[in-house]
């Protein structure tokens, strides 16, 4: 008989090993050639055997924002969408104003968390993150601030040790 200490690892037989990935950068004044975000998340993510299948930077318009993360989860066999950029307080941050309404159910603790363990690095400055995750229909999305520190941050504590375990239990059919 199975307890509660067997949940996660019961959990994990269902995580995918490769999973396909989105990465948004948003962004007024980046472009591919200085996207060091943007090619972290996607060296992090192939590192650990995903495939980056979209690539994309965005100006911090809500409606685009909004229209590039809806075509991430709207793609046939995108799993994840991991964005970079506009989480902070100054008035064109706006990402998470125009992704919350998208999101099917929120992954409360991934901010908190990012928060917290931004806290050694950063000091009280962490309080000023908006970064937000949740689901959208079998579809993972990770909102970052858009500094390579908070991405390398989110991805090697966070979000890298449980995607495939996110994954998984949204593909679940019971």
């Amino acid at each position: 008989m199975s307890g509660p200490s067997d949940a996660p690892s019961s959990h994990r037989a269902y995580a995918p090993e490769s999973l396909a990935c989105a990465v948004l950068t948003i962004s007024d004044s980046r472009t591919r050639a200085d996207d060091r975000s943007g090619d972290l998340i996607q060296q992090q993510l192939e590192a650990a055997g995903h495939r980056v299948v979209e690539r994309e930077i965005v100006r911090d318009e809500p409606a685009q924002v909004r229209a590039a993360v809806l075509r991430g989860i709207a793609r046939r066999g995108v799993d994840a969408v991991l964005a970079t950029g506009g989480t902070g307080v100054a008035p064109r941050d706006g990402s998470v104003e125009a992704v919350e309404p998208l999101l099917y159910k929120r992954l409360e603790g991934f901010g908190e968390l990012f928060r917290t363990l931004s806290l050694d690095d950063i000091g009280p400055a962490a309080q000023l993150s908006r970064a937000v995750a949740g689901t959208a229909g079998t579809t993972a999305v990770f909102l970052m601030p858009g500094s390579s520190g908070a991405v390398r941050l989110a991805l090697e504590r966070l979000i890298l040790p449980e995607l495939p375990h996110v994954i998984g239990q949204l593909r679940r059919q019971s």
